[in-house]
Order: C-alpha cells, then structure tokens, then sequence
C-alpha cells in the first residue's frame, strides 16, 4: 500500500470516528457526504493524473499500453444490467461505460428493462451469469430479487457491483449517490423556498423503487410536521408517459404552490409543465434531481428552482476500473464503494453546463469538452 493510500485510509478512519461520535442529522450526513465527495475527488484526480501521464508517455512514443501497467490481461467483458434502459438520465452513463472500457481494452453490455419490470432485470442478470461475464453492474431497485442472483455470480467468480441503486446485499460495492441524504437535502431546499407552505406534488417514476423512493423518504421526512403538504404522484417509469401524467395533474390542481420530482425523467417534465402553463410567473415553486438537456434549458429559462446533479457519467466510468483492477490484482484491489455526489445547480451555476457540450453529462457523443 502507497503511503497516500496509507493518508487516505487515515484520513477516512479519522473521519468515520468523528461522525460516530456526534447525533446524526441530515446536515451532519450531508457534511459526511461531502467530506467523503472530495476525498474520493481526490482519489480519482490522483488516478486521472497517472492516467493522463501514460497517455502523454503514449504519444511520445514510451512504452504505456494497459499490459505494461497492469501486466497482461484479457479483454474482459461487463455486463450493465439496467432499469430504464432508454432513459435520458443515463446517456452519461453509457458514454463512462464506453470511455473507461475504450481506456482498458474491454468491452460491455448495456441491457436490462426499458420500464421498470424487474422480472426482465433478473433475467438480464441471469443471462450475464450464464454467458461467463467478467463482472455485472445493476442498480438493486428491489430489496429482495437481486440477492440470488448476486449470490449465483459470486459464487462463480463473476464480481457484482450495484449502481444508481443499492440493496446492500452480498454484492461487492456501491456506486453512487447517498439517495435518503438527497431526499432531506431536498426537503431542506423546498422548505427554504416556500416559508409560507402550501400543498405541492412531488412525483416519483416508479414507487418503492430502491433508486428513487429513499429520495421521496427523505423529503418527506424533512417536511413532515411543517405548514407544506406533501402529496407524492406516480408518474410511471416512460418519461414521455410521466410528462402527460405531469401535466394532467396540474390542470387539475391549479391550486398547488410547488411541483417537485426525485428523478431525471420527471424533473425535465415538471419543467416544461412549468413552462408550458407559466408556473413561474404565478409563484409556482418547481425543482428536482438529474440533468438532461431538457432540465439544463428549463433551469436556466426559470422554469426549475434547482436541481441535484450526481454524476451520471462516474456511475458507469468507475463500476469498468473497479472490474478491470480486481481482475487485474486477482481480488487484491479495484472494489470499493464511492458517493458520486450530490450538488445543487440553480439558474446561475447551470451556465457552464449549458454552454458546453460533452459526453461527460450526455450531450455530446464527442470526446472533450467543446463550446455549445
């Protein structure tokens, strides 16, 4: 183990001990949330200089191919199972997956169910079971389906990691955002824009859905006892669907102060709800989670009071280094769980993602950065 491996490790140690020792509180386990962000921040920048050492090594003609790095390896293969396949959210997603499997010399798969039916996850898995996959990655939106399964791969070598969505089971770690600790700061958020209450509708792709409803647990814990009344809606787990579901319940509850989402699907729908009946003008409070093209223009027109970004794109880079590095150390190394954030964009701080393009929040199919 390096030494700064031994100065993370510390660091973490030291901070876990701290936060036991205090009452835990949606603003302590949002600090805790942060504080682990940046190390892993850290972390990854330290990885992303090697990374871009090798490169220029590369193209100087030196000796830096995977092989000499990491020794020899086969070209594994990855399974991403996934819940909403076709969804918006995970353009980013797909585009990690790629890059880092472009990177390493793998390839993957990107499969599962377009709406949500957890039966056809299950098989997917399975199928990546049988087909000998080198790993498999699922957001575990049920408590209970994806155990056996998960116990069937380990058993047979093949390395598990959840994403998006976690049931901690005996899958090897977690990729992704603390979703109850997103729900309180969300709640938070609401209760700081409508001190006067009201009733407002917060929708939900798929209820009970382990990647969605510890958000709407979270809120809900936060505004409880307070003067806003909070009625959750299911709005399916079909963007297109959920926006006629958005807007049909808002023709038909004029009288709501605040419409609100806790996934990508929907927030850009409650924006353009916003935008097509002119919420906004009204006094209308509107926000939720995720960025897609969609949300990022209705967030700077004002037509979304915020939303909470989690880094799509390290849900799917991060699960192909976790795989290729515990194949590559034959289990030594690669697993470990990582908080992939939570940040709160608003009309102002959306600008730079609005006047870039890149694959990195699903926007361009191009490699870098470029001016929109």
């Amino acid at each position: 183990m390096s030494k700064h491996e031994d100065l993370a490790n510390d660091v973490l140690e030291r901070l876990e001990y701290s936060d036991s020792k205090q009452d835990a509180t949606p603003q302590s386990k949002a600090r805790a949330v942060t504080r682990r962000t940046a190390l892993a921040a850290s972390g990854g920048a330290l990885g992303a200089f090697m990374l871009g050492s090798n490169a220029q090594a590369f193209a100087s003609g030196h000796d830096a191919s995977v092989s000499s790095i990491f020794g020899s390896q086969k070209a594994y293969h990855f399974v991403f199972v996934n819940h909403v396949t076709t969804n918006p959210f995970f353009t980013p997603t797909q585009y990690g997956i790629a890059d880092a499997c472009s990177l390493l010399g793998c390839t993957y798969q990107w499969t599962g169910s377009q709406t949500g039916v957890v039966a056809q996850m299950v098989t997917a898995f399975n199928t990546a079971i049988t087909a000998g996959a080198d790993g498999i990655a699922c957001p575990f939106i049920d408590p209970t389906a994806f155990n056996a399964p998960t116990a069937n791969a380990l058993a047979k070598g093949i390395p598990v990691l959840s994403y998006n969505a976690d049931e901690p089971n005996t899958r090897l770690a977690y990729i992704g955002q603390d979703l109850l600790v997103s729900g309180q700061q969300m709640g938070l958020k609401i209760k700081s824009l409508m001190p006067s209450g009201g009733d407002i509708a917060i929708f939900i792709s798929q209820p009970g859905a382990a990647n969605v409803q510890p958000r709407l647990t979270g809120a809900q814990q936060e505004l409880a006892g307070t003067n806003i009344k909070v009625k959750s809606v299911d709005a399916g787990a079909v963007t297109a669907a959920g926006l006629t579901v958005i807007q049909s319940f808002w023709t038909s509850h004029t009288s709501y102060k605040g419409l609100f989402a806790v996934d990508g699907g929907d927030t850009q729908s409650v924006g353009q709800t916003v935008q097509k009946y002119g919420l906004a003008a009204k006094g209308v409070k509107s926000g939720g989670f995720d960025l897609t093209p969609i949300s990022q223009t209705e967030l700077a027109s004002g037509n979304l009071e915020f939303t909470i970004d989690q880094q799509p794109y390290l849900q799917g880079f991060i699960p192909v280094l976790e795989f290729f590095l515990y194949h590559a150390s034959d289990g030594l190394s690669g697993i470990a769980d990582v908080d992939t954030g939570l940040k709160f964009l608003n009309k102002t701080t959306v600008a730079p993602y609005n006047n870039t393009k890149s694959r990195y929040e699903g926007t361009s199919s191009k490699a870098g950065v470029t001016k929109a």
